[in-house]
Order: C-alpha cells, then structure tokens, then sequence
C-alpha cells in the first residue's frame, strides 16, 4: 500500500513538473501585441478604410502568471466609441484573465480642400486631396474620390482641410449653363439651359430653356448636366 501511495505521488509529481516546463511565461508587450493583433484582424473596416489599435501600457508591478495552453482571446462586451476592453484568459489548471483597454481609431478617405477655397472655386487636382479621417469625427455625407467632383464649385470659402461635401459644393450651379439630356427608350435630345438653383448628384433642380422661356425639372446626372426621361 505505501509502494502505492509512492507510486502515486511521483506521477502527481512528474505531471505536475512536465506542466510547468511546457507553461509559456509572457511579457506586457507580448500580451499588448496579442490583444492589438486580435482587435486589428478581427474588429470591422470600412472598404480602402484604416483601423489603428493602440493597447494601454500595463503596469510593471503586475505579474503576468505562465500558461500551459494557448491564450485565448475575446471582447466580452460591446465596443463603446474607441475604447475596447480585450479579455485575455489562460484557461490552464491554473487559470487567470486579465483585461486590456485598447484605443481603436477607425479613419476612412475623406476628400478636403487642398488649400484655402473662395467661393465659386472650381474644384480640381490643384485645390482638393483626399485624406485619411477619424471616422468618428465625420459628420453628414462624405465623399471619398476626387473624380466624382471634380468640376463643381464651393458654394461658400472655405479653409484648408475641409470636408468637402454635397452640401457645400454645387455639381449644377445657380445661374450656370447647363446640358440638358431629354430621353427615351428610342432618342435622345440635348439642349441647353440655365440652372436656377443649386443642386448635387441624383437631385431634382428647375432650369429655364432660353428659346423657349420653358422652366423645367429635370435631375442632376453629372457636373452641368441634367437629364429629363420622357
């Protein structure tokens, strides 16, 4: 019986001396480098959008334990604003977890002015770029690609680095002319015609045909162009 009891207690022994050699000890910056790899490919990105996670530093005086299996990683709550709380678990036979606070910065392609816009500029390569921006400081619509308003004007001055947007600018411009597209299934009809309010893509906007005196409503199509289906 005591050969047995021996028996015993220098397998408990060997178990437990096998467990600590494979027990992998971790640094803070491993454990920083872990929960920003989780959240970096884990967390959504809008498309040709850039997300930043910056881990909180950990205090020196806490010792993180060894771990005999894998870390596992979640984020047990749901994310509010830019903070993000990681759990990082050892789920060993000696377990702990430990919470890390991560600072996330998801930034998105902004088109802004280049430089200082007066009003009535026409926008080109020269006056407008696009830029990365914190999504979560964006207000209204944006636009993301220069090509898609290049030819418009700034309805008001504005200063170097801002959004430039539907609402600031005019792809059909009050007192400009304008290309009118009248069409149908079987023809098209162009004319001309002068816009007598301002308006952006996809929007409705009254323009007056000079030869007839007509006023219509037709739909912005593109920069001074409106359309009319008939």
């Amino acid at each position: 019986m005591n050969k047995l009891k021996a028996l015993i207690t220098l397998l408990v022994l060997l178990a437990s001396f096998q467990s600590n050699c494979l027990a992998k000890h971790f640094d803070s910056e491993y454990i920083r480098q872990f929960a920003k790899a989780f959240i970096e490919n884990n967390m959504p990105i809008p498309p040709r959008g850039v997300l930043v996670a910056t881990p909180a530093s950990i205090d020196p005086r806490i010792k993180i334990k060894s771990c005999s299996t894998p870390l596992q990683v979640n984020i047990p709550e749901k994310r509010s604003g830019r903070n993000v709380n990681v759990k990082i678990s050892c789920v060993s036979s000696t377990p702990w977890q430990f919470f890390l606070p991560v600072k996330v910065v998801t930034s998105i392609p902004v088109v802004v002015a280049a430089n200082r816009l007066s009003k009535g500029s026409v926008l080109d390569t020269t006056n407008i770029v696009v830029e990365l921006r914190d999504m979560q400081k964006m207000r209204g619509e944006t636009l993301d690609k220069i090509e898609d308003i290049i030819g418009a004007r700034s309805k008001r001055s504005m200063s170097k680095g801002t959004n430039i947007t539907k609402q600031n600018t005019c792809v059909v411009c009050k007192g400009q002319n304008v290309t009118i597209i009248a069409k149908s299934a079987n023809f098209n009809i162009k004319t001309t015609g002068i816009a007598l309010q301002n308006a952006s893509f996809g929007e409705q906007v009254r323009v007056k045909n000079p030869r007839s005196g007509r006023t219509i409503i037709a739909q912005v199509k593109a920069i001074n162009q409106v359309i009319i289906n008939l």
